[in-house]
């Protein structure tokens, strides 16, 4: 993960190198008065050859799904294959503080995702939600590959809408095994209750921190448990030595994960990033290569 607090300016140097190291994925953030995803991932693709990038997450209340669409179709077709947009609730503080508060984020969520993917195949959107409402709209340039739509979400329904709406779903950092096998039995459920066929790519965010620096992870273990509402103990981060990170990076593989994405804490990512992914690539019996089946980025 190409960390928030990262300059803009710097985006381009950093997904150049990570390429380099073997990553497979780079994922952009967009947080209320940071950086805005799309022109993040924008860079980011341009800057690479191989990479493919992730937007982690642009809020559903900030974002026109048509014009969502208009965005990421474009990025689809300048970069056929390497774009993966995921589409989340929003923080409720951020979203008041710039009047975007919507009245059923479910609705919102679900309604936004739904018609995005709709635009993205090429067809027809015409949908007059709770949320939503967009009459006869098709894109004139869809992409020949529409790029998954994925959502990064929480709790127990919007798990569920995940499974039913989207082409994955995230996990945010600080969520281990435990959390990973909650999480899955909503994600099925609402892929039956839509019958859906499709693949379902389960992505992790994780902390990483290598060496690790108890004066850094602690406050940032504290603050994810605080958010997710889980004892500080169960919060899951990735650090240590290389080898001990590549093994949690493993464990969250074994638990269900299919992409598992570093965000580094602390000084030189692009060195912290460049450690574990070498050590990763040595895990005995591990899944380092296969596709996003067991990617790291």
């Amino acid at each position: 993960m190409f960390d928030r607090d990262q300059r803009p300016e710097d985006l381009a140097h950093f997904a150049a190198a990570v390429e380099e190291q073997g990553a497979d994925d780079l994922w952009v953030v967009e947080d209320l008065t940071w950086a805005g995803a799309v022109a993040s991932a924008a860079l980011a693709l341009a800057a690479t050859s191989r990479l493919r990038v992730g937007i982690g997450i642009a809020p559903a209340p900030l974002r026109n799904p048509a014009l969502l669409g208009m965005e990421l179709a474009t990025l689809a077709r300048a970069f056929p294959g390497r774009l993966i947009a995921g589409i989340g609730h929003g923080v409720p503080e951020w979203m008041a503080q710039v009047g975007a508060a919507p009245a059923s984020p479910l609705a919102l969520l679900e309604e936004t995702v739904t018609t995005v993917r709709t635009l993205l195949a090429g067809e027809e959107a015409n949908v007059d939600g709770r949320a939503v409402h967009v009459d006869g709209v098709r894109l004139v340039h869809p992409p020949a590959e529409p790029p998954p739509v994925v959502t990064g979400v929480v709790r127990p329904r919007s798990l569920e809408l995940s499974g039913r709406a989207a082409d994955g779903t995230i996990l945010a950092e600080g969520q281990g095994p435990r959390q990973i096998a909650a999480a899955l039995p909503h994600i099925t459920r609402g892929r039956e209750a839509a019958a859906a066929s499709r693949p379902h790519e389960l992505i992790v965010f994780t902390h990483l921190c290598v060496p690790d620096d108890p004066d850094r992870t602690g406050p940032v273990l504290a603050a994810q448990a605080g958010w997710l509402g889980i004892p500080p103990a169960e919060s899951f981060l990735a650090a240590g030595d290389p080898g001990t990170a590549a093994a949690r990076v493993q464990e969250l593989w074994q638990a269900g994960a299919s992409t598992v994405v570093l965000r580094p804490i602390g000084p030189d990512p692009l060195a912290q990033t460049g450690a574990t992914l070498a050590a990763v690539s040595r895990l005995p019996n591990g899944t380092w290569g296969g596709g996003h089946d067991g990617a790291a980025g």
